[in-house]
């Protein structure tokens, strides 16, 4: 379990294909601090930590992740968001974040506001019951919220914080990134569509 406040960023090293399956070394200053068996977000991926060495951390996508994440566009040097697992005795910032990836958005634009910038989401309408105006949504991680919400599209507005310590600045228009909706939306939806 998650918060969706980035820790910090880490920059992909390595990668090799093992099956239908995806190896990554990255590296981070968490790297160090971390522990083999560990569950680590990767742009809100939840991922096992499998081994350390020389500041990185080895983690392995199946293919399963790789269909439903954005996980396959991976390259060598591509920056990531990093966030350790959430403990029990502190604050929740963000909001409840499992780390299980719902569907991959597109980017479709991006504004400069006075002092912010505006990114606007487009996601598969099936996901629309998931998703309210002011409600919680988690973009490659990061614990946002969204507004000017329709039945494919959503808005966001990122304060300079975030715009520097996460990898949010290295979008573009047509870039794909992970989105899991709020959690609870989804338990409510579930008992709903049951009734």
């Amino acid at each position: 379990m998650f918060t969706g406040i980035i820790e910090n960023t880490g920059i992909v090293q390595e990668i090799s294909g093992n099956g239908e399956n995806k190896t990554c070394w990255v590296a981070s200053a968490l790297s160090g601090e971390l522990k083999v068996d560990q569950s680590l977000s990767h742009d809100g991926v939840c991922l096992t930590i499998e081994e350390i060495k020389g500041g990185m951390h080895r983690v392995t996508a199946i293919g399963e992740t790789l269909l439903k994440t954005n996980l396959g566009s991976w390259v060598k040097g591509s920056i990531i968001n990093l966030e350790r697992c959430m403990q029990l005795n502190g604050r929740l910032d963000g909001h409840m974040v499992q780390g299980h990836v719902d569907a991959v958005a597109e980017c479709i634009e991006i504004v400069a506001k006075a002092g912010s910038r505006e990114y606007t989401f487009s996601f598969n309408k099936k996901f629309a019951s998931l998703i309210i105006e002011k409600g919680s949504v988690t973009v490659n991680g990061i614990s946002l919220t969204c507004f000017n919400i329709s039945e494919t599209n959503f808005t966001v507005a990122i304060i300079p914080y975030t715009y520097e310590h996460t990898n949010i600045k290295t979008l573009h228009e047509s870039d794909r990134v992970n989105i899991e909706f709020d959690m609870v939306g989804k338990y409510i939806n579930r008992i709903l569509s049951l009734q």
